[in-house]
């Protein structure tokens, strides 16, 4: 009689801090496991208390009450399926994160992460102890070898564990979204099953938590990386796994494989779900958002009718006397794509006052970016009105090229609680503009078709803070912009190593000179979705004191 294990993989959206929603979440996947007969419940790491905590586990209080959560849904769950489940553990004073073996009402087997991630958004090292690298667990007649998360990224962790016995690796992960990770982190699982002639099964969680998003996308592989499962990109969904043992061993049956979807797609998808998340996990209903008829603010609007429906976006056009008409009829024709409500509030009247008001002060001065940042900050103090008033949170919308060379105006446009495109460059924003254009899925709660105006998408860009304003008159022309922030910032380049690949110097000087002073208003601005592995928050954490400048290949 052939040897058979099922496994039902949760690919579940935790809340960080709600033990008992998290609890109540795994419980019910926990009879759907039951239903379906299955031997084992995979969870993700760190489900328990969602992921991540950041300083938040470190507290005493809160990681006791994980574990007694989990010790709970032991009680909770005693008949059917084993649970595999991670959340924090606190032992002889060390903290560990745990992955816990629930099986008959009792916790049978604790695993203890070894290699904690320390790079990037990971602060692990700082909040965690590495445990001893654990050897596998029974179920029935097979035996599991759990490597949490980052553990399988080192081959030595799998090879310990296939070295004591394990037949299967189970992977639970809280690996968050950056553009291309998915095939990096299909790449590392196959040469870990090819190192050690094992199948794996690599379960991530999915769900927006403050700038991270995690996107899911779990799968199993049988020996020589054979896809046997592929799970979607971003959606809850739980998913059953057959393994039957043959003369090589255990192999999971096919099931299905979901293809992934483009990178164009997951990243307005995280933008999207990371808004409808943020929304959702911190209690607000609605937003609204200033719209200029810009294409920053028109792919904003955009992203937050997909992600909350149009009756909870609110938009409002700000003109003033440098508004051009086109702007007024883009920010109208988009409105009314999208379906939301359109209010108008001109500041003419308001910013007279307020020059009348300080006239007395600047008195034999010449205007100068002062008078069109006093635009900018009476746009804020009535957008952030109208949020106080009506409970609205207010979307900031400056992109990552902006916020890079601190083209935005502190307490004006940067003010608001979210900003669903600070990782997203603007050339990748009109480009975004197009593809949602062309787009529509089933995740969206706004309508089809070329919501945007093509006249905004090809209009040049411009803050119309005075007289025929463009941002090229303060900036070099995005295309070559982006180019050098990419090199500088996402890729750490010298300036040396950038001039080398055909950039003026005295232009990439100038831009890693905006960089760094602006980096007290990246210390005061929103949080946003991160969509590369250098993002403005926690994966590139530089001082706002720095007089260090990069004199690399200057002339001696």
């Amino acid at each position: 009689m052939t040897e058979k294990l099922r496994l039902t993989l949760a690919q579940l959206n935790p809340t960080v801090g709600d033990l008992t929603g998290n609890m109540a979440k795994a419980q019910e996947a926990h009879a759907a496991a039951a239903k379906a007969g299955a031997d084992m419940l995979v969870l993700p790491e760190m489900f328990i208390t969602g992921y991540q905590t950041q300083d938040l586990v470190m507290r005493p209080a809160f990681a006791l009450d994980a574990m007694e959560h989990v010790a709970m849904l032991a009680k909770a769950c005693d008949t059917g399926p084993a649970i595999g489940v991670g959340a924090p553990l606190l032992e002889d004073d060390l903290l560990f994160n745990a992955y816990y073996i629930l099986r008959g009402g009792e916790i049978i087997a604790t695993l203890r992460k070894h290699e904690l991630p320390n790079t990037h958004v990971f602060d692990e090292v700082r909040q965690f102890s590495s445990g001893p690298i654990a050897g596998p667990y029974s179920l029935g007649n097979v035996r599991i070898g759990t490597p949490i998360c980052e553990d399988a990224w080192h081959p030595d962790v799998p090879e310990a564990l296939a070295e004591s016995g394990a037949e299967i690796l189970v992977v639970p992960n809280g690996s968050p979204y950056y553009r291309n990770k998915y095939d990096r982190r299909f790449s590392a699982m196959v040469s870990r099953v090819i190192e050690n002639d094992l199948p794996l099964v690599y379960l991530n969680m999915v769900g927006g938590q403050d700038d991270q998003v995690f996107d899911g996308g779990s799968f199993v592989l049988n020996r020589g990386g054979k896809l046997a499962l592929q799970m979607p990109l971003f959606d809850e969904a739980i998913a059953h796994v057959d393994f039957e043992k043959g003369p090589e061993g255990w192999e999971a049956l096919d099931g299905e494989k979901i293809v992934p979807v483009d990178e164009w797609e997951q990243d307005y998808r995280v933008m999207t779900q990371g808004l409808r998340d943020y929304m959702g996990k911190t209690g607000f209903k609605k937003v609204l958002l200033g719209l200029s008829g810009g294409i920053d603010s028109a792919i904003v609007a955009t992203i937050a009718v997909d992600a909350l429906g149009a009756e909870n976006v609110r938009c409002v056009m700000l003109p003033s006397e440098y508004t051009a008409q086109d702007s007024l009829d883009d920010a109208a024709e988009l409105a009314a794509n999208l379906g939301v409500k359109l209010d108008t509030i001109p500041i003419k009247a308001a910013r007279g006052a307020v020059t009348e008001t300080l006239a007395p002060f600047f008195e034999g001065l010449e205007p100068d970016v002062t008078e069109e940042n006093i635009q900018s900050r009476l746009r804020g103090l009535l957008l952030m009105s109208l949020s106080n008033k009506f409970g609205e949170m207010l979307l900031t919308t400056g992109n990552k090229s902006e916020v890079a060379v601190g083209y935005a105006t502190i307490y004006g446009d940067m003010a608001g609680g979210y900003n669903p495109i600070k990782d997203l460059y603007k050339m990748r924003v009109f480009e975004s503009c197009r593809w949602r254009n062309a787009n529509h899925r089933d995740w969206m709660m706004g309508p089809e078709g070329a919501v945007i105006p093509v006249n905004i998408i090809e209009k040049p860009p411009s803050a119309e803070l005075r007289e025929d304003q463009k941002d090229s008159d303060s900036l070099p022309e995005y295309e070559e912009l982006d180019a050098i922030l990419e090199l500088l910032v996402d890729q750490d380049l010298s300036v040396a190593e950038i001039v080398s690949l055909g950039f003026d110097r005295a232009v990439v000087k100038r831009i890693e000179h905006l960089v760094y002073i602006s980096e007290y208003k990246r210390f005061q601005s929103a949080p946003g979705p991160r969509l590369t592995h250098r993002a403005f928050w926690m994966d590139r954490r530089y001082p706002i004191v720095n007089r260090w400048r990069d004199n690399s290949g200057a002339e001696t």
